[in-house]
């Protein structure tokens, strides 16, 4: 089939958005491709069919499970064969995966980069019919980006051992930097950038100097028809704001990592399908939810870093109908924001001291447990070694970096079964042990393929059709396991620490105050552009974001707020900057009075002076001095 044929088979679409098709052409011409393409802008297909025309299977590495998971959902959907092998998964059960990845039709394999460096991947990777490599959230092998993951240094180890097959790299937020990095550490062949211009026409941004936020906030979602989401920085503030929300008759909910993994799915379903107006989250909501109709983003806390705002606030507008980016910003959460992040950098010794505490805390030996994933309870964690969540947290962020461990998050993972004994011997253990034999015969009339694969189970209703209760049907599964009859993997829903290398002794490990430091820096640098960005009173919003992104040849977007206060001038681009860089040469050589400005511009009407001044005075680019004359702010 045609790239045209498969999108109108399985997407439903006639039609390719801008880039789409050039970028698929590009794979399929068999180039490196780093594609970069704004939140919503359609990046997995760009993959996904280019994929679907070869022969052979994509492995897509991919940072998150819970994205992972929603993809291969969606493509099955589609009825197209795909799996993801994550560190939640038990061996045998990614033996099995593995397996069908060679030897059946599965189309798309997607990988953690964790998982892709363990030898038992690297080994069965040789022997599959790979056609591409997607790399998604391509931004995270970049030092220089704002979440950089040195696992994904491993993926091009895959160019050793499959050096033909094209890699493409997908991101929504690179600084030009950051783009070049990202293809010199994937070993590109030659540079080949495909971008869509960061551009959101239909996005209108905004700051809020607001003391009052929560009268201010309930009057702008009144008034906005539609679903939004709030942004907070803070889990406890996000229950407060959507009781706000609640009584004053607009329904909300609020969403955040440390609510339980069948809670945060009812709750973003609740919003997706409208049943809820507004869902208040921190940033562990959003990522891979491709809602188009919102409305309205909100942020009441500043983000760390432009990357973080920018792929947060496009998630309003998909739809490219007109939608609206709010932040509210004051001192209090500029001093916020600055306070976080020294928070963000323990020492080195309360680094190690957590290393230390990891390895006894799962009693792993000096030299043991790589590639090893273990359940993590910062909870337990923490009151076992009297140590502080937020010291504990941040000094895993660093072990992270460092390469040492690597972290998932929580998600809600479905207990699974696998029959690992033949028919034969099967019947002849249960013609042995009556006590089982209608417990198996119930597993073997409810469920399909447990001979074949790991299936997911409740044991809620096998306890139900049993007559048995819940604790009973688990001993029963247990003791089965245990006797070899079948692989039981109980549900889990915590997040999970994979010790990236074998355990080192907390002396030796290379937490380097270089490394340390210079990270620093580019944290404080990245915040030091958010809060420029916040206060900036004077220049378009959306041209300072695009400027940030490297783009420099960009019009006023003419909607955002400080646009809307320029359009009140009644002046245009040209005569505005015309008058403006009179005014800057003239104060740059004297300070003047306003007769004497006013008097020494050139080709405007006086009254149209007037407004610049006024304008650039609120703006705080001009001001009065001690003898009342104007002078230009540096």
């Amino acid at each position: 089939m045609t790239t045209q044929q498969i999108l109108l088979k399985y997407w439903g679409h006639s039609n390719f958005r801008p880039l789409q098709e050039e970028i698929i052409n590009s794979v399929l011409e068999g180039k490196d491709t780093l594609t970069l393409l704004p939140t919503g802008g359609g990046k997995s297909i760009c993959f996904q069919i280019p994929a679907m025309v070869k022969d052979g299977i994509c492995i897509v590495v991919s940072p998150l499970i819970a994205l992972m998971k929603d993809q291969v959902e969606n493509l099955q959907k589609k009825g197209i064969k795909a799996m993801a092998i994550t560190s939640t998964m038990h061996k045998r059960e990614m033996d099995i995966a593995f397996d069908n990845c060679i030897y059946g039709n599965v189309k798309f394999l997607y990988l953690s980069p964790e998982r892709l460096n363990t030898e038992l991947a690297k080994v069965r990777i040789s022997k599959m019919n790979i056609n591409l490599i997607a790399v998604d959230e391509a931004h995270c092998i970049s030092q220089w980006g704002y979440d950089f993951r040195p696992s994904y240094l491993n993926i091009i180890k895959i160019r050793d051992i499959k050096p033909q097959v094209p890699i493409i790299a997908l991101t929504a937020t690179a600084t030009p930097k950051v783009a070049k990095d990202i293809q010199q550490k994937l070993g590109f062949k030659k540079e080949n950038i495909l971008q869509k211009s960061f551009e959101r026409k239909n996005l209108s941004y905004s700051v809020l100097e607001e003391e009052n936020i929560p009268q201010r906030l309930i009057k702008i979602i009144n008034k906005i028809k539609g679903s939004g989401i709030i942004y907070l920085r803070n889990r406890k503030k996000t229950k407060e704001i959507a009781d706000l929300l609640m009584q004053n008759k607009i329904s909300a909910e609020y969403y955040h990592a440390g609510l339980t993994p069948p809670t945060r799915e009812k709750v973003q379903n609740n919003w997706i399908n409208n049943k809820t107006k507004v869902i208040v989250c921190t940033n562990a909501f959003g990522m891979g939810i491709d809602k188009p109709d919102v409305r309205f983003v909100i942020h009441l806390g500043l983000p760390e870093c432009i990357e973080e705002y920018f792929q947060e606030s496009g998630r309003a507008g998909r739809d490219e109908k007109k939608s609206y980016a709010i932040l509210f910003y004051n001192e209090t959460t500029r001093i916020e924001l600055e306070s976080n992040i020294n928070k963000r950098f323990p020492s080195i010794d309360e680094i190690k001291k957590t290393y230390k505490a990891l390895g006894n805390y799962y009693n792993l030996a000096i030299g043991s447990g790589e590639a090893m994933s273990f359940s993590f309870d910062i909870a337990d964690f923490c009151n076992t070694y009297q140590l502080s969540a937020l010291t504990v947290f941040n000094s895993i962020k660093f072990l992270e970096k460092e390469g040492y461990i690597s972290t998932t998050e929580a998600i809600n993972q479905s207990s699974k079964i696998h029959l690992i004994i033949n028919k034969g011997d099967l019947y002849k253990f249960q013609v042995e042990n009556k006590k089982y034999d209608d417990f198996i015969k119930l597993i073997l009339r409810s469920y399909t393929g447990a001979f074949e694969d790991y299936i997911s189970i409740r044991e809620n209703d096998l306890a139900k059709r049993n007559n048995i209760t819940k604790d009973e049907a688990i001993k029963t599964l247990e003791y089965l396991d245990k006797m070899q009859i079948l692989s039981y993997i109980k549900q889990t829903n915590v997040p999970q620490i994979i010790f990236t290398l074998s355990r080192a002794d907390s002396n030796n490990i290379n937490i380097s105050k270089g490394n340390y430091e210079n990270y620093k820096q580019q944290v404080i640098e990245r915040m030091e552009w958010m809060i420029h960005y916040a206060s900036s009173k004077h220049k378009c919003r959306s041209q300072l974001l695009l400027s940030y992104f490297g783009e420099k040849e960009t019009f006023r977007c003419g909607i955002c707020d400080v646009c809307l206060e320029r359009n009140k001038l009644d002046l245009n681009d040209i005569e505005f900057k015309n008058v403006s860089d009179q005014i800057k040469i003239r104060l740059k050589q004297n300070n003047l009075t306003l007769t004497e400005l006013v008097n020494s511009i050139t080709n405007s009407r006086e009254d149209k002076v007037l407004k610049v001044v006024q304008w650039l005075i609120d703006n705080d680019k001009l001001m009065y001095d001690e003898n009342n004359k104007l002078k230009w702010k540096k």
